[in-house]
């Protein structure tokens, strides 16, 4: 039986332990203190890649679509200019955001997308047992890199910065309090929102030693383009709370189609019959 109202039916299958647990029970925190700020649940919707993260999709009681590897964020993108009142979280993993999906996350960056993106950043390729990702530590040992991967990882905030990203945060799964308000203003943010989660896969890279040592909570505050940006390039800490944030880019879908509702204001059966008829007559 559910546990509460937005937990589904399906038995959860994550393994005993998984940082996906902290981000599930933040994620629930944050849709009902949405909620008491008068965004209800049926003004939420949400998407999902491919991953242990995808399971997200089959637990959590919202509206949502299930989309391909890599691909949520091109999802997220459409149903957002499909019907501008929704507010748009998209689940992804770091190999499915950051690998197959870079292209996907780096333009809707570029656009200002007003969607939330949530990566649950465990390092690895965890529903595959255990491939490095391109975030994975030099020297990771795993399924793909048995003497441990010779790459440098990326850095996807200061990347998605430099993209035009307007919401840029980092979590930790095992802070849940704090990942939980980082996500509501996340959604509030009228942009594109970026919440790296830093989530140990006990399984196939288990990170919870490490992040309990080097993980800090940042202070509120505005923090100017420079300073955040070099906030995410911090070799020595592991910063966690809203790092950068602004308003003054006009988000996507307002930019395309102003004050345009597709779903609603499009044309009905008869009118768009008419309008082919006109135009083959005319040809």
């Amino acid at each position: 039986m559910p546990s509460d109202e937005l937990t589904t039916y399906a038995e959860n299958t994550w393994c005993p332990g998984c940082g996906n647990f902290g981000i599930f029970n933040a994620v629930k925190g944050a849709i009902r203190e949405l909620g008491r700020k008068g965004i209800g649940a049926d003004r939420l919707f949400m998407t999902a890649g491919i991953g242990c993260h995808g399971k997200m999709f089959d637990y959590l009681n919202i509206s949502g679509f299930y989309s391909l590897h890599g691909r949520s964020m091109a999802t997220a993108q459409g149903i957002k200019l499909a019907d501008p009142e929704l507010k748009v979280i998209c689940f992804c993993g770091d190999g499915d955001a950051y690998g197959e999906g870079f292209e996907h996350i780096i333009f809707a960056a570029k656009r200002n997308a007003d969607i939330t993106v949530i990566v649950h950043n465990n390092g690895v390729y965890g529903l595959t047992t255990g491939q490095f990702t391109p975030v994975s530590n030099k020297g990771f040992k795993g399924r793909s890199t048995p003497r441990g991967s010779i790459e440098d990882p990326l850095n996807p905030l200061a990347i998605l910065m430099e993209c035009g990203a307007t919401f840029v945060a980092r979590g930790f799964s095992g802070k849940i309090e704090n990942l939980r308000d980082t996500l509501v203003a996340a959604v509030l943010h009228e942009g594109f929102s970026i919440v790296d989660v830093l989530q140990p896969c006990v399984s196939f890279n288990d990170t919870y030693k490490l992040y309990n040592a080097e993980v800090e909570v940042l202070a509120p505050g505005d923090r100017s383009y420079d300073e955040a940006m070099a906030m995410c390039k911090r070799k020595d800490r592991l910063p966690v709370g809203t790092i950068y944030h602004i308003t003054e880019r006009e988000p996507f879908h307002r930019a395309l189609l102003g004050d345009r509702r597709p779903v609603k204001d499009r044309l009905g059966r008869d009118e768009r019959l008419a309008s082919v008829s006109n135009i083959l007559k005319n040809r």
